[in-house]
Parts: C-alpha cells; sequence; structure tokens
C-alpha cells in the first residue's frame, strides 16, 4: 500500500513542472511517480501470467513497459536528437540485460536459492540478441569501409530486424506452447503459494488487468515526456554528461517500470516471468524499438541509421555475450546476479568518465 501512496507523485510532477520548479525537483518527483506506475503494471501483468503463460505474459508487460520509450524517441527524433535517442537505445539495452536481470537475480536468489526459468526460451532469447549485435555490429562496419548507400543498408537491416521479431513473438504465442511447457508454467503460477494470496485479494478478471495496464502504460508515457524535458537542465545542475544521462540517468528512469517488475516477479519465485520481462525487454529495444524508428524517421524528415558509435557498440555486444553465457543453463542464483550488475557498474563508469563527444 506504501507504493500507492506514491502516485500522489503524477499529478505532483505534472503541477511542478506547470509551475516552473526547478528541473531537478521535477526530475525527482517524476521518477518517484514510475514507481507505483510500474507496481500497477506488475499486478496486471500477474493476471496474464497466471492464465496464458509466464512467457507471453512478460512478453506483454515487456510490449507496453518499453511503450513510453518509444514515444520518447520519436520526440526525440522529431527535435534531431539523433545521438541522444542511440544512447537511450543503448542505454536501454543494456540497462535491462545487466541491471534488471542483475537485480532479479540477486533479490530473488537471497530469499529463495537456486531458481529456474525455462532453458529453451533462454536460447531462443539468446539467439535473438545475438542477431541484435549483428545488426548494430554490421552497419558500424559498414560506415567505416563506405558511406555510400549506408542510409539504404541501415533501412533494408531494419526490415529484416523486425520481421525476425515479428515471427519470434508469433512463435512464443503460438508455436512455442508446445516447446516452453506453458501448461506447465501455467499451472505452476496457478498452485504456487505465493501467486495465490494475491490472485485471492486481487481478484481482477482480464478485461479489468488490461484496463489498469494501458492506464499505467499511458500515465507512464505522459510521465517520461516529463522525466526527458528535464533530463538536459537537471544533468547540467547534477555536472553530468549529455552521453551519461542519455545511456545511463535516461535508460534507468526510462526503463524502471521493467526492473521494478522483473524484480517483483523474481522475488515471488516467478523467475520465468522475470527473465521473460527482463531480457524481452531488452530483445525488444534492440530487434524492435532501433529498426522501428529508423523506418519511422523516414517518413519524419530526419532519417535515423544504426550506425552506433564504436563503444556503443562494444556495450553492448559485451552485455549480449554476458547475459547469454550466465543464462544458458536455465537457472541461477544470486552470485549470478552480482556478476551482472558488476558489469553494468564498469560500463557506467566508463561512460561517467568518457569525455561528451
Amino acid at each position: 500500500m506504501f507504493l500507492r501512496t506514491l502516485l500522489v507523485c503524477v499529478p505532483l510532477a505534472l503541477l511542478l513542472r506547470w509551475l516552473e520548479f526547478p528541473p531537478l525537483v521535477v526530475f525527482a518527483i517524476s521518477a518517484l511517480a514510475v514507481i507505483p506506475l510500474a507496481e500497477l503494471m506488475g499486478e496486471a501483468t500477474e493476471v496474464f501470467a497466471a492464465r496464458l503463460g509466464p512467457n507471453v505474459g512478460g512478453l506483454l508487460n515487456a510490449t507496453l513497459g518499453i511503450a513510453p520509450e518509444v514515444i520518447i524517441c520519436i520526440l526525440g527524433l522529431r527535435n534531431g536528437l539523433h545521438n541522444v535517442v542511440k544512447a537511450s537505445i543503448t542505454g536501454s539495452i543494456i540497462a535491462n540485460l545487466l541491471l534488471g536481470l542483475g537485480l532479479s537475480m540477486i533479490l530473488g536468489g537471497r530469499r529463495h536459492g537456486f531458481q529456474h526459468f525455462d532453458k529453451l526460451h533462454a536460447s531462443l532469447n539468446a539467439g535473438l540478441l545475438m542477431l541484435a549485435s549483428i545488426g548494430l555490429i554490421v552497419p558500424a562496419v559498414f560506415h567505416h569501409i563506405t558511406t555510400i548507400h549506408e542510409q539504404r543498408f541501415s533501412l533494408e537491416t531494419s526490415v529484416v530486424l523486425l520481421a525476425v521479431y515479428a515471427l519470434s513473438v508469433w512463435f512464443t504465442i503460438r508455436g512455442g506452447q508446445q516447446h516452453f511447457g506453458d501448461e506447465e508454467s501455467r499451472e505452476k503460477v496457478r498452485q504456487s503459494p505465493k501467486a495465490a494470496p494475491q490472485s485471492h485479494s486481487h481478484p481482477w478478471s482480464q478485461r479489468r488487468a488490461l484496463t489498469i495496464l494501458a492506464a499505467a502504460t499511458f500515465t507512464l508515457a505522459l510521465i517520461s515526456e516529463v522525466l526527458t524535458s528535464q533530463l538536459e537542465p537537471a544533468s547540467h545542475a547534477l555536472g553530468l554528461t549529455e552521453t551519461f544521462s542519455g545511456v545511463i540517468l535516461l535508460a534507468i528512469v526510462g526503463n524502471a517500470g521493467e526492473i521494478l517488475n522483473a524484480v517483483r516477479f523474481a522475488r515471488d519465485d516467478q523467475m520465468d516471468v522475470s527473465f521473460s520481462i527482463a531480457v524481452g525487454a531488452g530483445t525488444q529495444v534492440a530487434l524492435m524499438v532501433a529498426p522501428l524508428l529508423v523506418v519511422v524517421s523516414q517518413f519524419m524528415g530526419t532519417p535515423m541509421d544504426l550506425v552506433f558509435s564504436p563503444f556503443e557498440v562494444i556495450t553492448v555486444a559485451l552485455a549480449v555475450v554476458v547475459t547469454n553465457k550466465i543464462t544458458g543453463d536455465g537457472q541461477c542464483h544470486w552470485m549470478e546476479g552480482v556478476l551482472l550488475v558488476g558489469v553494468y557498474a564498469i560500463l557506467a563508469l566508463a561512460f561517467f568518465d568518457l569525455p561528451e563527444m
């Protein structure tokens, strides 16, 4: 119930922005407003996870969770902030894969010891993440070889990434039920001693859960816009570079919903859902958001390409390799979470010390 009281921060953030309070104050209040919205999204997702299986439930949460980021990035492209948008994409990928999944493993592992998630689902995500890495590495190499047809190549690559991601979603929802053991996982969620009381105390129907999920997502998008508008002045007040603010600060705040929900399900010993949210969100940003922005930008008059800076490409590739290595066996414990968060801390420090480019 304490988290619900933080909902007062939603109208408060909008009011403080209208009254033109100091950007740092508005940014802090807006960040607090994200927490209860994420809690509502988590409760609504649990309804679908119990009825549709953890993989589909986590996919739904991750999809709606990145909706605000898509809006933020489109607004950034409209203002010609291509580098900030790319930094935000990079930050979102590493924040979900390393920080979100790492914190989930730590807090879930400390409470339950060893936790398990679907190994075949992890294998599918590993392949998708490798494809995402290739989708960033090849355009960067292409850029250093020649700039002829560079924009066209980015657009063509984006179409391939979107097509593969669409097929992976179809496989997860339809074909994956035969392979991921959704029926078994669904029964496990229903019989879970931690899930049962929540279902009893919150008897939400699917329609009510979907309504709350949509309302929370819309409100989160509104608050995210406020956060974005206050990011630059708040960063200057804190003495942070634009690169660090985009890759680390904005990414953490913008993905707070996914991170908090991933941790919430891990603590409830529903690691399948937690994994689907954290890794699924990182995969969606790389395979759906980035290529979608490339396609959409063609119609906005401010074309974006997939040529990220060498350091951004390296950080994403490292995050993918480490995540795939740790999650390949379908089980985890809190020390593996420490390793992921440790990698994230090193990358964050690197961006903090990196001079403004």
